[in-house]
């Protein structure tokens, strides 16, 4: 089929309604509408399904698309569909279908009313399919995230090593595309010499993003209070945060939620209708955070995500770049910010322990590539790049400054003498060892690999002992990302010297350098919780204000603000109505309704003092049992018996009223009228809403002393509840 340059922007136009090609996808299109192989490494975002699914529209026959997410297939169907008026254009073949489903699908293709067909690559071995694809027209097969066929690669799929057998058993000289967003170069090369198309035409698009920024911060105690500060900071913006335990996921949305952040988690673990409703609820806005693990992203096209979090350190730099790439699509602001702690690094090399030999090889090289990033203080953009096999110019390269290392660097350091030292080291050493040796090399220390090569018998051996191990490893990542030498994929990471560092032995120019990141772990504090002490001036202070707030407004003062919250406040030094909202047992309702002359007296008394005042956010948290929280809250608002709520968790009803206790005094609002009319008339009511008014404490065994056994326990503290959240909360 001859199509022409105007053929192909009408069909543009016709299709998708746009009026231009980004990038190379023009050329793509050509090749694969003149049956040629075709490769395209094109980043997130640079819309690579546009690369197949234009020429299946305007080709005879059917295009075969293989995929391996079913999640993923769906999103495309509907993506197709959506720009057509039938549903034929486009079906998944797959294990989910039912036999009259299959039916269909097969009678829409066989009548050419389909053009694209997502498959697994499973679904193509099964001989039913493949005998009934054999005797179809088909125009050509897309191998869509074709990294999975590299074992080399950050998520092999043994599955798709089988591929092109696959597609030969359907026919000969069928045209294949694949396509993928993360390859390294040694990945490339297995994913064309797998599929046999070395002759194929390669479009490979940039791996630059320069309108992301990165940013690597150390993960401390305080992570989640880091990560609501980000957020709040980040108002009314969409965000995903990747987590690596589907519990940490729970965990984290939970806590986002109750520190006033709209957050949905989403995780395999959750039924496919909860996944579906949280994405749709991010895609339509009606939530502005998700909080994930990997399953959640793949093939989600919402160019305007402002940020992704990263609260634990991937696996991989492919998974990194790929997360990080959901965001700022539509070339707009996009703000990459990773949580790293070496713990973390060590979870992940726990996980590894009981795999194949190679495989773990593979994930250590991986994961090592991932901690040199994080601990990098050079320009982050220029690591990524240089890891894709791509040269970027980091002064004057387009996002150069667009960092945190670039934009707050370190002061830089000439080693031209420690280079050199270090390239003669690798030649001396017969190109053999992985960093981790080399640098043991360096530095005088002995291991069994050391021993076994006698090495330390050389001259050379601690010829680098001066510095520490630290800095020999950040000058090895920095002469390795300007090209001096190169690591070995197969080999799992040995270090050979390359023809420029050679050439650089020659000359020895000036070679800059700076020392990475240190991201030592913090000590952990031994002391208790109560080894805080509040200020004892202005505790006497508050409570002086609270006395006479507690008269203007005709309350007890336990109504004002309890004794925690005073203390709290004594220590944290608030001084802005938000700030009050994240002091013990203050809800933003309390912090309007009576915190306007706490902070005006304790902002008088900081700077009457010459205090310094703690930045740390104070996080409202849901507790161990975040949960249960939830779940009481969710079902007070659906008015059902408390009773009956209390009986669901399998609580007895003092337990039970201990847990709305705490989310009362923490701040949270319950309206438990339905449940208080049910147990107490209204002359009762009036009683115990006089007594607390009049009452100096709010202690349950004073009011049972005074009502001389009226009113049950429960009840008193049942309408407590009601009478803090109503005059309190």
């Amino acid at each position: 089929m001859k199509m022409t340059t105007d053929d192909l922007h009408k069909a543009l136009k016709h299709y998708f309604g746009f009026e231009a090609f980004k990038g190379h996808q023009e050329e793509i299109i050509m090749s694969v509408i003149n049956k040629e192989n075709t490769f395209v490494i094109m980043p997130t975002g640079g819309g690579k399904s546009l690369c197949y699914q234009l020429p299946a529209l305007v080709l005879e026959g059917t295009a075969i698309v293989i995929s391996p997410l079913i999640a993923l297939m769906k999103n495309q169907v509907d993506a197709v569909r959506g720009i057509s008026s039938t549903d034929s254009i486009a079906h998944v073949l797959n294990s989910s279908l039912t036999k009259n489903e299959i039916r269909e699908v097969m009678d829409d293709i066989s009548n050419g009313k389909t053009k694209l067909l997502y498959v697994a690559p499973e679904s193509l071995i099964k001989e039913e399919y493949a005998n009934f694809l054999k005797t179809m027209p088909i125009s050509f097969v897309a191998v869509d995230e074709a990294h999975c066929i590299s074992e080399w690669g950050h998520d092999f799929r043994p599955e798709y090593r089988n591929i092109k057998t696959i597609i030969e058993r359907l026919g000969s000289n069928i045209p294949i595309v694949a396509l993928t967003a993360t390859a390294t170069p040694k990945v490339q090369e297995d994913i064309l010499k797998n599929l046999g198309m070395q002759e194929a035409n390669v479009f490979k698009s940039s791996f630059n993003r320069p309108n992301l920024y990165y940013e690597v911060r150390p993960k401390t105690k305080n992570v989640d209070a880091d990560i609501i500060r980000f957020v709040k900071q980040n108002e009314k913006k969409s965000g995903i945060i990747y987590c690596l335990s589907r519990k940490k996921v729970e965990d984290l949305a939970q806590t986002l939620q109750v520190n006033g952040i709209s957050a949905v988690p989403y995780h395999a673990g959750l039924d496919a209708k909860t996944r579906a409703k949280h994405q749709d609820m991010f895609l339509m806005e009606e939530v502005d955070v998700v909080v994930a693990t990997i399953a959640f992203g793949m093939g989600i096209d919402k160019p305007d995500v402002r940020f992704v979090i990263h609260h634990d350190i991937p696996k991989s730099i492919e998974s990194y770049y790929q997360e990080t790439g959901r965001a700022g699509r539509d070339g707009g602001e996009g703000h990459c910010l990773a949580f790293y702690s070496y713990k973390d690094v060590e979870k992940l090399e726990k996980f590894m322990i009981g795999k194949p030999i190679a495989e773990q090889e593979i994930g250590q090289a991986l994961l090592q590539d991932i901690v040199a990033y994080a601990e990098t203080s050079s320009s982050r953009r220029k690591f990524i790049l240089h890891y894709f096999g791509e040269e970027f110019d980091e002064v004057n390269g387009e996002g150069a400054d667009m960092d945190d290392n670039v934009r707050f660097p370190k002061e830089k350091k000439e080693a031209k003498d420690d280079v050199v030292k270090l390239l003669n080291v690798i030649i001396a050493t017969k190109q053999k060892f992985k960093a981790k040796e080399l640098v043991n090399t360096l530095i005088g220390k002995v291991s069994a690999l050391i021993k076994a090569h006698k090495i330390d018998e050389q001259d050379f051996f601690g010829i680098g002992k001066d510095k520490e191990d630290a800095y020999w490893m950040a000058l090895l990542r920095q002469v390795m990302v300007n090209g001096l030498i190169r690591k070995d994929i197969e080999t799992y990471g040995v270090l050979f010297i390359t023809d420029k560092g050679r050439e650089y032995l020659k000359k020895v120019p000036s070679f800059m350098m700076t020392e990475d990141h240190s991201f030592e772990e913090e000590p952990e504090n031994t002391n208790n919780d109560n080894a805080s002490v509040a200020d004892p001036v202005l505790l006497e202070m508050l409570k002086d204000l609270r006395k006479k707030v507690a008269k203007q407004k005709g309350v007890p003062p336990f109504v004002v603000f309890q004794d925690p919250s005073l203390e709290d406040m004594a220590l944290k030094y608030p001084i802005t109505i938000q700030e009050l909202t994240n002091v013990h047992g203050i809800g933003e309702g309390k912090a309007k309704k009576f915190g306007a002359e706490f902070i005006k007296l304790i902002e008088k008394y900081v700077e009457e003092n010459d205090i310094i005042r703690p930045e740390d956010l104070i996080v409202k948290t849901t507790g161990s049992n975040s949960a249960l929280k939830l779940f009481i809250i969710q079902n007070v608002d659906r008015k059902l018996p408390l009773p009956d709520i209390a009986q669901a968790k399998g609580l007895e009803m003092d337990e039970f009223l201990k847990e709305m206790e705490q989310i009362v005094y923490s701040g949270t609002k319950l309206n438990i009228d339905y449940w208080v009319n049910e147990i107490l008339d209204e002359e009762q009511q009036e009683e115990l809403h006089e007594y607390f008014m009049e009452a100096e404490s709010d202690k349950i065994s004073l009011a049972s002393k005074e009502f001389a056994g009226d009113y049950e326990d429960d009840e008193l503290r049942i309408y407590r509840l009601k009478f803090i959240s109503e005059v309190a909360n």
